[in-house]
């Protein structure tokens, strides 16, 4: 049987561990991003900072991604492309060679195309360059030799 929420949707209340992987029931877990989160841009741009630099991809993700389905309309380009690196992050840590470079590509396009004003201080352009450069290395080399943690600055400076 499936878990669900109050409204009946499908939710998976089985504890995840750093990249975002169900454990058994009743395991020691992440702390899990709660489904409701809205923060503001710049709260939310520091939670996904900490939570990279902690090795929390998957986490980060999420954190972004509430930030992109609560977004205004003309902002949700660039938040989708954020929760794409991250998502690509957490290929990286599962070992998933072809959804890393093919998810840090897609960020990097994402972050490439934005032209809308600065929001929170995200450095889209520095950070396409980063995915896109790393997409291309681990399609030439594969993900060995890449360190434990990969820590974008999600903001510039």
């Amino acid at each position: 049987m499936r878990d669900r929420d109050a409204a009946g949707r499908a939710r998976n209340a089985r504890p995840r561990d750093a990249a975002g992987r169900p454990l058994p029931r009743g395991a020691q877990g992440v702390a899990r991003v709660p489904d409701d989160l809205v923060l503001p841009p710049d709260a939310t741009v520091d939670e996904a900072q900490r939570l990279i630099d902690e090795g929390l991809p998957f986490p980060a993700h999420d954190v972004l991604e509430a930030a992109w389905k609560a977004a205004p309309e003309p902002e949700r380009p660039l938040w989708r492309a954020l929760a794409q690196l991250a998502v690509g992050l957490t290929h990286i840590q599962r070992g998933n060679t072809r959804g890393a470079a093919a998810l840090l590509a897609r960020a990097g396009d994402g972050l490439a195309r934005w032209v809308g004003p600065p929001v929170a201080g995200v450095d889209a352009a520095g950070l396409a360059h980063w995915a896109d450069e790393l997409a291309a290395r681990i399609e030439r080399e594969g993900l060995a030799g890449l360190p434990d943690r990969l820590r974008p600055r999600l903001r510039g400076g």
